[in-house]
Formats: C-alpha cells, sequence, structure tokens
C-alpha cells in the first residue's frame, strides 16, 4: 500500500499579492474591452496605503488607471489605513510606457512574445479535473470570502489564507489530514469564538464528512491573533501567487506567472492551452492524470518541443498522444488565441481561486479527442 500526505494552499481575494493580480487582470480587461489586440504587461506592488502600477500598455483606449485601482481596493473590501488599506487615501504611483518594438516586431507576425516553459495538468480524482488539495483549498479560501461578504461572520476582514493535508493512499485522496485557515479579522473578537465559527461556518459547509474524522487538525489563526492585514501587514506583488494560481505544487511549473498579460505572453495563454489538452487527455480516458510540457522562442511561431508524462497510467503510449496533440492542436500562439478566443476581457475570472478546474472558463471546455 502507498501512502502519503500532501498539502496545497490557497488565499483570499484580499491577500496583498491577490489584490496586486486583480489590479493587474483588471486594468488588462478595460484594455481590451477598448482594444482587443491591446498588448498589456502590467505589474502592480502594494505597500502600506501605497499602490505602483508599472509596465508597459499599448492600448488604443483611454484608461484611468487610478480609478480602476481605487475601485478594486474597495471593492475587495478593504477602507482601513490603520490595519490594511484605505482606497480613498492611499497613493496611487503610475509607472507605464508602451511596449518595446523590439518585442513588438516578433509578436506582430505571430511569433511568442517570450521565450519559456509552460505545463498543463490534470487528474482524475476531482470532478473538475484538479488535484484534491488544491481544489479543497480554493473552495474554502471561497467559502471565507462568501461568509465575510454575506455578513455570515461579520467580524471577518478581506485578508486570509487556506491551507489543506490530504492523505493519499494508492494515489488516491482517502480523508483531510490537517486544515489551516488563517485570517484577517476586527479587533475585539476572541480567538474562541473565531475557531468556532469558522470551524462551523466555512469548514463544515465546504469539506465533505467522509473526507474528515477525529483525528483531523484543525488550527485556525495559529498566532491567535491576525488584526493587521493587507499591504499593511505585508508587502504585495502581481505574480506571487504561481503554484496557487495552477495546481498547488503537485504539478511541475515554467516559472512565468498570469496575471496583468494579455494572451500573446504564451507564460499565459501556453499554460491555458496545455491545461485545456492535458485536461481532455484524462476526459476521453487516455490517462488517469497527465502533464505536459511545451516550449517556445521569442519571435517563433511553432514551440520548440511538446512532452507528455501519463505517469504509467496511459491507454496510448505517450508517443502516441504528442502525435495526437500535434495533429489536433494549433500551438501557434495565434493558434491558441484563436482556439480559446482569448482576446475577450475574461481575465478578472481567472484571477483568484485558481486559473484552473473554472467550467465557465473556455480552456475547461471538454472534447472529443
Amino acid at each position: 500500500m502507498k501512502q502519503y500526505y500532501f498539502t496545497s494552499e490557497s488565499v483570499t481575494e484580499g491577500h496583498p499579492d491577490k489584490l496586486c493580480d486583480t489590479i493587474s487582470d483588471t486594468i488588462l480587461d478595460k484594455c481590451i474591452e477598448q482594444d482587443k489586440n491591446a498588448r498589456v504587461a502590467v505589474e502592480t506592488f502594494a505597500s502600506s496605503n501605497k499602490i505602483t502600477v508599472a509596465g508597459q500598455i499599448t492600448c488604443n483606449g483611454e484608461i484611468d488607471y487610478e480609478k480602476i485601482v481605487r475601485e478594486t481596493i474597495k471593492n475587495i473590501g478593504y477602507g482601513n489605513a490603520a490595519i490594511d488599506i484605505d482606497p480613498d487615501t492611499c497613493q496611487i504611483d503610475i509607472n507605464i510606457t508602451k511596449q518595446s518594438p523590439d518585442i513588438a516586431m516578433g509578436v506582430d507576425v505571430g511569433g511568442a512574445g517570450d521565450q519559456g516553459i509552460m505545463f498543463g495538468y490534470a487528474s482524475d480524482e476531482t470532478e473538475n479535473y484538479m488535484p484534491y488539495a488544491i481544489s479543497m483549498a480554493h473552495k474554502l479560501a471561497r467559502r471565507l470570502t462568501e461568509v465575510r461578504r454575506e455578513k455570515v461572520i461579520p467580524y471577518l476582514r478581506p485578508d486570509g489564507k487556506t491551507q489543506v493535508t490530504v492523505e493519499y493512499e494508492n494515489d488516491k485522496p482517502k480523508r483531510i489530514e490537517t486544515i489551516l485557515i488563517s485570517t484577517q479579522h476586527e479587533a475585539n473578537i476572541e480567538q474562541e469564538q473565531l475557531k468556532k465559527d469558522i470551524i462551523e461556518k466555512v469548514i463544515k459547509p465546504i469539506v465533505p464528512e467522509n473526507m474528515r474524522d477525529e483525528h483531523t487538525n484543525f488550527y485556525i489563526n495559529p498566532t491567535g491573533r491576525f488584526v493587521i492585514g493587507g499591504p499593511l501587514g505585508d508587502t504585495g506583488l502581481t505574480g506571487r501567487k504561481i503554484i496557487v494560481d495552477t495546481y498547488g505544487g503537485y504539478s511541475c511549473h515554467g516559472g512565468g506567472a498570469f496575471s496583468g498579460k494579455d494572451p500573446s505572453k504564451v507564460d499565459r495563454s501556453g499554460a491555458y492551452m496545455m491545461r485545456h489538452i492535458a485536461k481532455n487527455i484524462v476526459a476521453n480516458g487516455y490517462a488517469k492524470k497527465c502533464e505536459i510540457q511545451v516550449s517556445y522562442a521569442i519571435g517563433m511561431e511553432q514551440p520548440l518541443s511538446v512532452c507528455i508524462n501519463t505517469f504509467g497510467t496511459g491507454t496510448k503510449t505517450e508517443e502516441e498522444l504528442v502525435a495526437l496533440i500535434k495533429e489536433k492542436f494549433d500551438l501557434t500562439p495565434d493558434g491558441i488565441i484563436k482556439y480559446l478566443n482569448l482576446k475577450q476581457p475574461i481575465y478578472t475570472k481567472t484571477t483568484n481561486y485558481g486559473h484552473f478546474g473554472k467550467d465557465e472558463l473556455p480552456w475547461e471546455k471538454v472534447i472529443k479527442m
């Protein structure tokens, strides 16, 4: 019997890194709304009551960056400079230039916007073909936001994190060993009340009874207090949650972040396409789990390599599956963009609780292969 434990984490929309991802993706969506061919590579940095937005944007439209920043902070639920950040008083620094013509000359003719490697992964251990630990961590993080927004637990603040440790037996999730939740809260709340509310109103409605038992550990705010949060408690930066955004560490990662990048950047579009293909290899019964790597060179259309690993679960050889992929799909940057219809303002839908496993996104569609 093969037994092991695997852990994945997620964060709420109010985590300072996710605040930055959301600002960057909201700017991207606003650009695409006005110019579907906009070139966007924008980073956001959050510190004590200050937001810095910098990068390269080429867009035939008028974008009010400061308004986007303030509205995003407010929509997330922040509003107090003394404990996190105030959208009305925070300082905003904008440093945006246009895309380098050296990069544009390669992208304009259909080449990749950069070199790099991207991975896609899928497994049959959950209904949405995601690893169980990251799927559960995302559900808990989303629920943490819901109970705050709906005032089910009215004293919660936007910043929060979840972590789930799953016991596997013969490569199948057997039970949950540990659930860790850290959530920002108002100063006058007792630890025992917080722990009780989180277990009863966040954990129990989400985690199936058959996956938790008397030996499951619950750790709620282990330090005992989490009042100072958001950018006041910790700086935030676009692209620092790449494992949260993908497969929770269960698959390899090429290192490229997603948020703030238009689809000509293969860091984003290539990873989305590899997820689509991996998911459909599993959904079509060609493997129980599948990981695909692709690589690109800046300015070149065709990928340099495609590699697949089915971990010994394939019903076809890996060579046959690579041939099927190359026959079925156009893996040029333009081909991916057209196939997945990526020149539309869908990117704020991806920012929080994972870029994969959400049925409404085009790369999650199941097709016949």
